[in-house]
């Protein structure tokens, strides 16, 4: 298929960021895969060479750059499926909370530490009781004098060890009536007394992506660390679940391809009663059907990201391309797994690690299941 997002500029990134990764994400996959996390490192190393926030604003120390350079990330970051270091979700999802709603100097105060690669960030929404039912959190920051008194706890928080920086939605008003307007976002440094990182968590995929539970036990925390106004935070979190859901479509999208990829070379090449098994009717047709799938998948997200680009407002729209990518994700692989036979059962093989990273996918950034309830409201159903 013939792309028509990408400019030159584009391309020369593109290449310049897959030596990058050639040169010191690569090599190391192994041992953060192990190691449960990746090193502090490799986040000062791509901040040094541009590729963390690369739309900040010059005066913030970023490039001032679109959001088509973010693309180009995320398709080498699946192209080498790499599931631990989690650039998009640091530059793509929370990073642009500072920036469009932080006031100066929290701007000044943040963004430059975000793009150098010497700020991690993460951001907390889920719960142990609350999953994509943001107006049922129970975490509280009450309002004492210069400060916000945060009581509660989050689970599920990617980058929950290596983060600097944490935005924390919280209830600033318990008693609000509706209860998504007493939600505000908070943001939280590291170090800060009565803010505790729990336990890394073991997960089936994702292993070197570090994900944790967070405690805030009467954590103190400046009132000039509110971004925005009280009861602003459900609003503000709408507002950029597009781009997050989007960030999770454009990720799933180039993991299948890279899937299907590998699948197509492994099938050329595997032979099974005299001819390579890419020959047999039954892997020929389900290779056709995934690439057909891919295909319209490229076509859908590639739409959206020149949409989007634009500023315009394709919430409906980027649920649909959530759900379907990253359900069609699943399938690919799976179906992928099947055509390696029993090799795809081993971890030394890149179909068995995207089997496991992939079946996360339908869940984080909103179910499937609340995709679709969103894109019902949205047709007025």
């Amino acid at each position: 298929m013939n792309r028509q997002i990408f400019k030159e500029e584009h391309e020369i990134f593109r290449q310049g960021f897959r030596k990058f990764l050639e040169r010191n994400v690569i090599p190391h996959q192994a041992e953060w895969k192990k190691n449960g996390i990746v090193s502090r490192e490799v986040w000062k190393l791509a901040g040094k060479e541009g590729y963390l926030c690369p739309w900040v604003e010059e005066k913030y120390g970023g490039a001032g750059a679109d959001f088509i350079y973010s693309v180009v990330i995320m398709e080498e970051m699946a192209r080498i499926m790499e599931s631990g270091f989690a650039i998009n979700l640091h530059s793509d999802v929370v990073v642009p909370y500072i920036a469009s709603f932080g006031n100066e100097e929290q701007k000044q105060r943040w963004l430059p530490g975000c793009v150098s690669g010497d700020i991690i960030t993460a951001i907390a929404m889920t719960e142990p009781g609350t999953g994509s039912d943001l107006q049922g959190i129970k975490t509280t920051a009450i309002r004492d004098g210069d400060y916000y008194i945060i009581n509660g706890q989050k689970t599920f928080i990617s980058n929950g060890q290596l983060c600097n920086l944490v935005i924390v939605a919280c209830k600033t008003n318990p008693k609000a009536d509706p209860p998504y307007t007493g939600m505000s976002l908070i943001v939280v440094e590291d170090n800060t007394p009565g803010f505790e990182k729990g336990k890394r968590l073991e997960k089936i995929g994702m292993k070197a992506q570090d994900t944790s539970e967070l405690y805030f036990s009467d954590c103190r925390v400046p009132a000039k660390n509110l971004l925005g106004a009280e009861g602003d935070g459900f609003f503000q979190l709408m507002q950029k679940l597009q781009q997050e859901r989007l960030v999770s479509a454009i990720m799933a999208q180039a993991g299948a391809e890279r899937a299907l990829e590998d699948t197509i070379e492994y099938a050329k090449t595997r032979v099974a009663f005299g001819k390579p098994i890419s020959k047999f009717q039954n892997t020929k047709f389900k290779i056709v059907e995934m690439a057909t799938e891919i295909e319209l998948g490229r076509t859908f997200i590639d739409r959206l990201i020149l949409e989007h680009v634009k500023g315009e407002n394709i919430i409906k729209e980027t649920c649909m391309a959530k759900w379907w990518v990253t359900e069609m994700l699943k399938r690919t692989v799976d179906q992928c797994l099947q055509i390696f036979g029993g090799y795809g059962y081993m971890l030394e093989y890149p179909i068995a690690q995207a089997y496991l990273d992939a079946r996360v996918q339908t869940i984080f950034a909103g179910t499937t299941e609340i995709m679709k309830e969103i894109i019902g409201k949205q047709m007025g159903l």
